[in-house]
């Protein structure tokens, strides 16, 4: 069972990213999968939200607007894009899947049981 995000890069102000959130040993579709954030030193950040039947997404109001989340089409993938990236954007980028839709919805990573290796996004001044 493994969880990997992958994606992330050194983008401008205002440049664009798509992340890729792979599980392997278990289907992600049978789950709601947020997408979190994590400054070093500060606590990771709950930032969208994709429901399991994928009808609802989510986002914190920081990102709304700029940041879409979607499945891929058969391949154990969420994607998070993230659209005119700004300085003040955090680091390390987590993907997780929740048994919940609602604590997904609500930023909690208390129903999480799986944590996956994380992806760095820079935005270079």
């Amino acid at each position: 069972v493994r969880l990997v995000a992958s994606g992330g890069d050194s983008v401008q102000p205002g440049g664009a990213l798509t992340l890729t959130c792979t599980a392997s040993g278990f289907a992600l579709d049978d789950y709601a999968v947020g997408w979190f954030r994590q400054t070093p030193g500060k606590e990771r950040e709950g930032i969208s939200c994709l429901s399991e039947d994928s009808d609802a997404t989510y986002y914190r109001d920081s990102v709304k607007g700029r940041f879409t989340t979607s499945r891929g089409n058969g391949k154990n993938t969420v994607s998070l894009h993230l659209n005119n990236l700004k300085p003040e954007d955090p680091v390390i980028y987590f993907c997780a899947p929740h048994l919940s839709d609602y604590l997904c919805s609500q930023w909690s990573a208390s129903d999480v049981g799986l944590w996956g290796q994380g992806t760095q996004v820079t935005v270079a001044t």
